[in-house]
Protein backbone atom coordinates (compact mmCIF):
# COMPACT_ATOMS: atom_id res chain seq x y z
CA UNK A 1 0.00 0.00 0.00
CA UNK A 2 1.37 3.44 -0.88
CA UNK A 3 2.15 6.16 1.70
CA UNK A 4 -0.81 8.18 0.40
CA UNK A 5 -3.10 5.24 0.94
CA UNK A 6 -1.74 4.65 4.42
CA UNK A 7 -2.38 8.23 5.46
CA UNK A 8 -5.94 8.21 4.12
CA UNK A 9 -8.77 7.67 6.57
CA UNK A 10 -10.82 4.61 5.73
CA UNK A 11 -14.54 5.02 5.20
CA UNK A 12 -16.95 2.84 7.14
CA UNK A 13 -17.61 -0.52 5.61
CA UNK A 14 -20.87 -2.12 5.00
CA UNK A 15 -21.06 -3.29 8.58
CA UNK A 16 -20.58 0.28 9.91
CA UNK A 17 -17.37 -0.55 11.77
CA UNK A 18 -14.50 1.99 11.86
CA UNK A 19 -11.02 0.58 12.27
CA UNK A 20 -9.24 1.97 15.37
CA UNK A 21 -5.47 2.08 15.59
CA UNK A 22 -4.21 0.75 18.91
CA UNK A 23 -1.38 2.62 20.68
CA UNK A 24 1.35 0.24 21.43
CA UNK A 25 3.88 1.69 23.94
CA UNK A 26 7.27 0.21 24.39
CA UNK A 27 8.59 -0.69 27.82
CA UNK A 28 10.98 2.27 27.70
CA UNK A 29 8.14 4.70 26.91
CA UNK A 30 6.02 3.33 29.77
CA UNK A 31 8.96 3.77 32.18
CA UNK A 32 9.29 7.38 31.03
CA UNK A 33 5.57 7.93 31.73
CA UNK A 34 5.92 6.55 35.26
CA UNK A 35 9.03 8.68 35.82
CA UNK A 36 7.09 11.80 34.76
CA UNK A 37 4.35 11.05 37.28
CA UNK A 38 6.90 10.65 40.06
CA UNK A 39 8.54 13.94 38.99
CA UNK A 40 5.27 15.83 39.36
CA UNK A 41 4.78 14.34 42.81
CA UNK A 42 8.31 15.38 43.82
CA UNK A 43 7.74 18.93 42.56
CA UNK A 44 4.51 19.21 44.56
CA UNK A 45 6.30 17.87 47.64
CA UNK A 46 9.11 20.39 47.17
CA UNK A 47 6.74 23.35 47.01
CA UNK A 48 4.79 22.04 50.00
CA UNK A 49 7.97 21.87 52.09
CA UNK A 50 9.25 25.20 50.70
CA UNK A 51 6.11 27.21 51.46
CA UNK A 52 5.73 25.44 54.79
CA UNK A 53 9.25 26.60 55.66
CA UNK A 54 8.43 30.18 54.63
CA UNK A 55 5.27 30.16 56.74
CA UNK A 56 7.24 28.84 59.69
CA UNK A 57 9.90 31.54 59.29
CA UNK A 58 7.23 34.26 59.07
CA UNK A 59 5.49 32.97 62.19
CA UNK A 60 8.77 32.78 64.11
CA UNK A 61 9.75 36.30 63.03
CA UNK A 62 6.40 37.74 64.11
CA UNK A 63 6.61 35.95 67.46
CA UNK A 64 10.12 37.29 68.12
CA UNK A 65 9.03 40.83 67.18
CA UNK A 66 5.98 40.68 69.45
CA UNK A 67 8.20 39.72 72.37
CA UNK A 68 9.96 43.08 72.03
CA UNK A 69 6.74 45.13 72.21
CA UNK A 70 5.23 46.57 75.36
CA UNK A 71 1.47 46.17 75.78
CA UNK A 72 1.23 49.56 77.50
CA UNK A 73 3.80 51.84 75.86
CA UNK A 74 4.32 52.32 72.11
CA UNK A 75 7.84 51.47 70.95
CA UNK A 76 8.16 54.47 68.60
CA UNK A 77 6.87 57.81 69.90
CA UNK A 78 9.30 60.37 68.50
CA UNK A 79 7.01 61.45 65.64
CA UNK A 80 4.61 63.27 68.01
CA UNK A 81 6.74 65.28 70.41
CA UNK A 82 4.16 67.99 71.15
CA UNK A 83 0.42 67.64 71.71
CA UNK A 84 -2.35 69.20 69.70
CA UNK A 85 -5.08 71.35 71.21
CA UNK A 86 -8.81 70.68 70.98
CA UNK A 87 -11.84 72.53 72.29
CA UNK A 88 -15.21 71.72 73.76
CA UNK A 89 -17.94 72.11 72.66
CA UNK A 90 -16.74 70.03 69.73
CA UNK A 91 -17.21 72.61 67.01
CA UNK A 92 -14.88 75.06 65.32
CA UNK A 93 -17.84 77.27 64.40
CA UNK A 94 -19.88 78.34 67.42
CA UNK A 95 -22.90 80.31 66.24
CA UNK A 96 -25.99 80.96 68.36
CA UNK A 97 -28.67 83.45 69.36
CA UNK A 98 -28.20 84.30 73.02
CA UNK A 99 -31.92 84.98 73.49
CA UNK A 100 -33.00 81.58 72.16
CA UNK A 101 -32.14 78.56 74.37
CA UNK A 102 -32.88 76.23 71.45
CA UNK A 103 -29.98 77.77 69.53
CA UNK A 104 -27.33 77.39 72.22
CA UNK A 105 -28.78 74.37 74.02
CA UNK A 106 -26.66 71.89 72.06
CA UNK A 107 -23.44 73.59 73.20
CA UNK A 108 -24.56 73.68 76.81
CA UNK A 109 -25.54 70.01 76.75
CA UNK A 110 -22.25 69.04 75.15
CA UNK A 111 -20.27 70.82 77.85
CA UNK A 112 -22.39 69.31 80.62
CA UNK A 113 -21.95 65.79 79.27
CA UNK A 114 -18.23 66.27 78.85
CA UNK A 115 -17.74 67.53 82.41
CA UNK A 116 -19.53 64.61 84.06
CA UNK A 117 -16.26 62.77 84.69
CA UNK A 118 -14.92 65.97 86.29
CA UNK A 119 -17.71 66.15 88.86
CA UNK A 120 -16.31 66.81 92.32
CA UNK A 121 -17.85 63.66 93.78
CA UNK A 122 -16.09 61.60 91.10
CA UNK A 123 -12.75 63.37 91.42
CA UNK A 124 -12.66 63.00 95.19
CA UNK A 125 -11.75 59.34 94.62
CA UNK A 126 -8.50 60.47 92.98
CA UNK A 127 -5.29 61.69 94.57
CA UNK A 128 -4.46 65.11 95.99
CA UNK A 129 -1.13 65.71 94.30
CA UNK A 130 1.74 68.10 94.93
CA UNK A 131 1.19 71.30 92.97
CA UNK A 132 3.98 72.17 90.56
CA UNK A 133 5.56 68.69 90.64
CA UNK A 134 5.41 65.86 88.11
CA UNK A 135 3.48 62.87 89.45
CA UNK A 136 5.87 60.12 88.37
CA UNK A 137 4.81 56.54 89.07
CA UNK A 138 7.26 54.46 87.05
CA UNK A 139 7.75 51.97 89.88
CA UNK A 140 4.03 51.49 90.56
CA UNK A 141 2.04 48.85 88.71
CA UNK A 142 -1.30 50.59 89.26
CA UNK A 143 -1.13 54.24 88.25
CA UNK A 144 -3.07 56.80 90.26
CA UNK A 145 -4.76 59.95 88.98
CA UNK A 146 -4.57 63.50 90.28
CA UNK A 147 -7.81 65.30 91.03
CA UNK A 148 -9.18 67.84 88.59
CA UNK A 149 -12.54 69.03 89.87
CA UNK A 150 -14.88 70.94 87.59
CA UNK A 151 -15.32 73.51 90.35
CA UNK A 152 -11.80 74.72 89.44
CA UNK A 153 -13.35 76.15 86.29
CA UNK A 154 -15.45 78.49 88.44
CA UNK A 155 -17.70 80.63 86.18
CA UNK A 156 -17.24 78.09 83.38
CA UNK A 157 -17.90 75.03 85.54
CA UNK A 158 -21.62 74.95 84.82
CA UNK A 159 -22.32 74.82 88.56
CA UNK A 160 -23.24 78.43 89.32
CA UNK A 161 -24.27 79.22 85.74
CA UNK A 162 -25.84 76.18 84.12
CA UNK A 163 -25.71 77.80 80.65
CA UNK A 164 -21.91 78.28 80.77
CA UNK A 165 -22.38 81.96 79.91
CA UNK A 166 -24.22 81.31 76.64
CA UNK A 167 -27.45 82.91 77.86
CA UNK A 168 -25.55 86.13 78.65
CA UNK A 169 -23.66 86.13 75.36
CA UNK A 170 -20.36 85.41 77.14
CA UNK A 171 -19.74 81.79 76.15
CA UNK A 172 -17.21 79.48 77.76
CA UNK A 173 -14.91 77.29 75.69
CA UNK A 174 -12.86 74.47 77.22
CA UNK A 175 -9.35 73.85 75.90
CA UNK A 176 -7.39 70.65 76.48
CA UNK A 177 -4.23 69.00 75.21
CA UNK A 178 -4.21 65.67 73.45
CA UNK A 179 -2.71 62.84 75.47
CA UNK A 180 0.89 61.80 74.81
CA UNK A 181 2.38 58.95 76.83
CA UNK A 182 5.35 60.05 78.92
CA UNK A 183 5.01 63.75 78.11
CA UNK A 184 6.60 66.02 80.73
CA UNK A 185 6.44 69.61 79.48
CA UNK A 186 9.19 71.87 80.70
CA UNK A 187 8.55 75.34 82.01
CA UNK A 188 5.08 76.44 83.04
CA UNK A 189 2.64 75.76 80.17
CA UNK A 190 -0.43 77.94 79.87
CA UNK A 191 -3.11 78.79 77.29
CA UNK A 192 -3.14 82.18 75.61
CA UNK A 193 -6.01 83.14 73.30
CA UNK A 194 -6.23 86.13 70.98
CA UNK A 195 -8.73 87.48 68.47
CA UNK A 196 -7.24 87.47 64.97
CA UNK A 197 -8.73 90.76 63.82
CA UNK A 198 -8.57 94.08 65.60
CA UNK A 199 -10.80 93.65 68.60
CA UNK A 200 -10.88 94.70 72.21
CA UNK A 201 -12.29 91.32 73.19
CA UNK A 202 -11.49 90.48 76.79
CA UNK A 203 -11.15 86.93 78.10
CA UNK A 204 -11.03 85.21 81.46
CA UNK A 205 -9.13 82.00 82.13
CA UNK A 206 -9.91 79.28 84.64
CA UNK A 207 -7.91 77.97 86.48
CA UNK A 208 -6.04 81.17 87.10
CA UNK A 209 -3.91 82.37 84.19
CA UNK A 210 -4.93 79.35 82.12
CA UNK A 211 -2.14 77.12 83.44
CA UNK A 212 -1.70 73.36 83.08
CA UNK A 213 -0.14 72.17 86.31
CA UNK A 214 2.77 69.70 86.11
CA UNK A 215 1.09 67.29 88.51
CA UNK A 216 -1.09 65.99 85.67
CA UNK A 217 1.99 64.71 83.84
CA UNK A 218 3.22 62.23 82.76
CA UNK A 219 0.42 60.14 81.29
CA UNK A 220 1.04 56.36 81.24
CA UNK A 221 -1.42 55.17 78.60
CA UNK A 222 -5.02 53.97 78.69
CA UNK A 223 -4.15 50.48 79.97
CA UNK A 224 -2.22 51.68 83.03
CA UNK A 225 -3.99 55.04 83.44
CA UNK A 226 -7.55 54.01 82.69
CA UNK A 227 -9.20 56.68 84.88
CA UNK A 228 -6.91 59.52 83.82
CA UNK A 229 -8.56 62.83 82.94
CA UNK A 230 -6.80 65.63 81.11
CA UNK A 231 -6.42 69.00 82.79
CA UNK A 232 -8.62 71.71 81.30
CA UNK A 233 -8.46 75.43 80.76
CA UNK A 234 -11.74 77.30 80.45
CA UNK A 235 -11.79 80.48 78.38
CA UNK A 236 -14.70 82.83 78.97
CA UNK A 237 -15.24 85.24 76.07
CA UNK A 238 -16.43 88.58 77.44
CA UNK A 239 -18.24 89.78 74.33
CA UNK A 240 -19.79 93.24 74.23
CA UNK A 241 -22.63 94.57 72.10
CA UNK A 242 -20.07 95.74 69.54
CA UNK A 243 -19.00 92.10 69.11
CA UNK A 244 -22.51 90.76 68.55
CA UNK A 245 -23.55 89.83 65.00
CA UNK A 246 -19.87 89.73 63.99
CA UNK A 247 -17.83 86.61 63.37
CA UNK A 248 -14.79 86.55 65.62
CA UNK A 249 -11.84 84.29 64.80
CA UNK A 250 -9.99 83.24 67.92
CA UNK A 251 -6.69 81.38 68.15
CA UNK A 252 -5.53 79.67 71.33
CA UNK A 253 -1.91 78.58 71.76
CA UNK A 254 0.06 76.81 74.41
CA UNK A 255 2.82 79.06 75.71
CA UNK A 256 5.48 79.10 78.40
CA UNK A 257 7.03 75.69 77.73
CA UNK A 258 9.10 73.66 75.28
CA UNK A 259 5.93 72.48 73.53
CA UNK A 260 5.64 73.57 69.91
CA UNK A 261 2.75 75.77 68.82
CA UNK A 262 3.64 76.49 65.20
CA UNK A 263 3.78 74.04 62.31
CA UNK A 264 2.67 74.76 58.75
CA UNK A 265 1.84 71.08 58.20
CA UNK A 266 -0.29 70.69 61.34
CA UNK A 267 -2.62 73.55 62.25
CA UNK A 268 -3.61 71.86 65.52
CA UNK A 269 -0.09 71.32 66.89
CA UNK A 270 0.00 73.32 70.10
CA UNK A 271 -2.80 75.57 68.88
CA UNK A 272 -6.43 75.64 67.80
CA UNK A 273 -8.44 78.20 65.84
CA UNK A 274 -12.21 78.55 66.04
CA UNK A 275 -14.92 81.06 65.15
CA UNK A 276 -17.62 82.53 67.36
CA UNK A 277 -20.67 84.53 66.32
CA UNK A 278 -23.29 85.61 68.82
CA UNK A 279 -26.56 86.93 67.46
CA UNK A 280 -29.03 88.93 69.52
Amino acid sequence: MSAKAEGRREEPGAGGNIPVNKCECSEEEWDNFETGTEGIALILLFYLVFYGFLAGMFTLTMWVMLQTLDDNIPTYRDRVASPGLVIRPRSLDIVFNRTDPNKYGQYVQHLENFLQKYNDIVQEKNELCMVGEYYEQDDQEEKKVCQFKRSLLRQCSGLSDTTFGYAEGEPCVLVKMNRIIGLKPRGDPYINCTAKRESHLQMQYFPSEGRFDKMYFPYYGKNLHSTYVQPLVAVKLLLTKEDYNNELTIECKIEGSDLRNSDDRDKFLGRVTFRVKVVE
